[in-house]
């Protein structure tokens, strides 16, 4: 079992499932305390007693529905309120939504352009401008091979997810100059609740075969340790993102259309 042998805090969201919850598990593995931030105090609580007593590192669970317009301002403050210093910056909390875009319900795409542009930028920014003022600390973006891909019948969420890449390049050159890293990390489908929540079921790319989160988040997090600007997870998904930047972005849609197109669309 680690035992945290320094006062270093990750703050991780979507803490609780997935890429988030693997990434959790690596930083307590290296004597990380955590910040484990989801939306469910039940999923909080009981990830909070496996970490600890499986790691004994100190684990401090926020409740924190990052949808909410003031909700990245408000775990901010909470965080600020217990006095501590977040050393590492996890933006990991993200959604998606299936379908065309004129059959979606607005709101909803509002709701995950808000989560997933939004509430990372406020985030950022806030724990990014205590990182410069110490000259030290890293941030992992969840980006994903999408950010470089039009995505037909998920056309905001490919769009939110290039925000993120285009985001963290930009940062990664304002900051060369400083001992604070970002680093994107661009996982393709992975094996996670991610398309339940998306209600993407009957989509094909669910055919395919998936990533595992445990090896999407050793990428991750080997590249957030190194100080890579990004990392694409899995040699599948390495081709695709190069075999893309060869063709018409038009070609490009089309083929992400048809692996990602009902299943029962040509039925």
């Amino acid at each position: 079992m680690a035992e945290a042998t320094t006062n270093r805090y990750a703050l991780i969201t979507g803490a609780t499932s997935g890429i988030g919850y693997e990434l959790a598990k690596l930083f307590a593995e290296d004597g990380y305390n955590l910040i484990i931030v989801a939306r469910t105090q039940e999923d909080l609580q009981q990830k909070a007693q496996e970490f600890s007593q499986q790691y004994g590192v100190n684990i401090v669970p926020v409740a924190k529905d990052l949808i909410g317009e003031n909700a990245a301002f408000e775990l901010y403050d909470e965080v600020k309120a217990k006095n501590l210093t977040v050393d590492v910056l996890v933006n990991d909390a993200g959604q998606g939504q299936y379908g065309l875009f004129v059959e979606s319900d607005i709101h909803r795409l509002l709701d995950i352009i808000h989560l997933n542009i939004n509430s990372l930028t406020v985030l950022t920014h806030l724990f990014l401008k205590e990182m410069v003022a110490r000259n030290e600390g890293k941030i992992l973006q969840l980006a994903s091979i999408a950010s470089q891909l039009p995505g037909p019948y998920q056309a905001v969420y490919h769009a939110t997810k290039a925000y993120v890449l285009s985001f963290t390049e930009a940062l990664v050159s304002e900051l060369k100059d400083s001992a604070v890293t970002v680093t994107a990390l661009q996982p393709g489908a992975t094996d996670t609740d991610f398309f339940n929540k998306a209600e993407m079921q009957e989509s094909k790319i669910l055919d395919s075969k998936l990533s595992d989160p445990v090896q999407v988040a050793k990428d991750g997090y080997e590249a957030l340790m190194s100080g890579d600007d990004k990392v694409i997870s899995g040699f599948k998904n390495k081709m695709m993102v190069g075999m893309s930047n060869l063709m018409p972005e038009s070609t490009v849609a089309n083929q992400m259309k048809k692996m990602q197109e009902p299943k029962d669309k040509n039925k």
